[in-house]
């Protein structure tokens, strides 16, 4: 019978991160360098979760070990396929030992990737959860359909979503914002995060940002969308 929920996180759970982290990037790590996907699970699991690393590390090698599986396990859905991350199959279990081998190298030496903007789409949407939820469910291409205007979107996420999900977009919004990037890099993080739509002019997208983290610390009496705020 296919996998339970249960026993696919604990074989297969944090497997399942690592090779997501390479979604759109190139699983080009070898013995000496770590990729880009690599580097990237490496800097945010170790500041968030650092005792799954040990679980990566040996859900990988056990993967290795019995890859491929027989046909019958993969016909009876009881066993993880990982997805397509551009290798050949006779390439897929020297680099799946060759993460293992990193990950290990990373936590035995204490080789810690330093806090940095993210660098890839995973690391955008595992950084910053509740932002790609708020950007990417309420400011989509369809947000023009759906509400007159962006501050009636604002007001529509603040009014349907729990206020301690509230406050987690606002800590996230500042730590955003708190990063200090170039008004570019605040493009590419507003588009990596879920956001199909320009910010409302005349704002820049790290003055929206810092605007709507204002609106919604606001106490909810205050806020609306005929509220009146500088532009930062």
């Amino acid at each position: 019978m296919p996998l339970s929920p249960l026993e696919h996180d604990r074989r297969y759970g944090e497997l399942d991160q690592v090779i997501r982290a390479y979604a759109g990037q190139s699983a080009d790590d070898t013995p000496n360098e770590p990729s880009v996907a690599l580097t990237a699970y490496l800097r945010q699991t170790w500041h968030t979760r650092p005792w799954a690393l040990a679980v990566a590390e040996r859900q990988l090698r056990e993967y290795a070990a019995d890859n491929p599986p027989g046909r019958l396990r993969l016909r009876l859905g009881e066993f993880y396929a990982i997805p397509d991350v551009g290798l050949p199959e006779d390439e897929t279990r020297p680099w799946l030992y060759c993460l293992a081998d990193h990950i290990k190298h990373s936590i035995e030496q204490g080789e810690v990737p330093p806090p940095a903007m993210p660098a890839t789409h995973w690391e955008w949407q595992t950084r910053f959860p509740e932002l790609a939820q708020f950007l990417g469910g309420w400011f989509s291409q369809d947000m023009p359909d759906e509400f007159d205007d962006h501050d009636a979107a604002v007001d529509g996420y603040r009014t349907t979503t729990d206020p301690h999900l509230v406050a987690r977009l606002v800590g996230e919004l500042h730590e955003l914002l708190a990063l200090d990037l170039d008004e570019s890099d605040y493009a590419l993080a507003v588009a990596e995060l879920g956001m199909e739509v320009d910010p409302p002019a005349p704002y820049s997208p790290s003055g929206w940002l810092a605007l709507v983290a204002g609106r919604l610390s606001a106490p909810r009496a205050e806020y609306g969308p005929g509220a009146q705020a500088d532009a930062p």
